[in-house]
């Protein structure tokens, strides 16, 4: 995983040709992941990983109540947009779904599921975890 204290933009200039800027949804827009001046969270996740499947509702419960808090998850090593579709149906999803892809995974450095970063509002990452995750655990990281 990345270092935390580490700048987004250092990301994108040590990967040619990424545009985290504009990243397709599922829902066929786009959606940046740097942090809109607030504390932002991005969840990366897989539609087959079970403990995506677990800890996934956390993160959702976590976006409702918090309205200082934003929520990017960028789907990964999918086989095509309705596995993504079936994941986000099945647990009621309301934040963006971005649909990443192997330029982000290496950017970000992701190497198992769900990982997460959490960037301030200058986008510097502050946090960072993989694995498992409780709302509280996601809340205190995003302090």
């Amino acid at each position: 995983m990345l270092a935390t204290d580490t700048p987004l933009t250092e990301v994108v200039t040590a990967t040619q040709g990424l545009d985290i800027d504009k990243v397709p949804t599922l829902m066929g827009d786009t959606v940046s992941l740097n942090s809109q001046g607030k504390t932002t969270i991005l969840y990366f996740f897989a539609p087959w990983c079970q403990v995506c499947h677990a800890s996934i509702g956390n993160l959702q419960a976590l976006f409702q109540k918090n309205e200082n808090i934003d929520v990017v998850a960028i789907a990964m090593d999918y086989t095509g947009a309705k596995e993504v579709m079936g994941f986000t149906s099945q647990h009621q999803l309301t934040f963006p779904i971005a649909l990443g892809n192997e330029a982000i995974k290496h950017a970000f450095e992701i190497t198992g599921y769900p990982s997460y970063y959490v960037l301030n509002e200058e986008n510097v990452i502050i946090g960072k975890s993989m694995g498992y995750s409780s709302e509280l655990g996601l809340y205190l990281r995003s302090l």
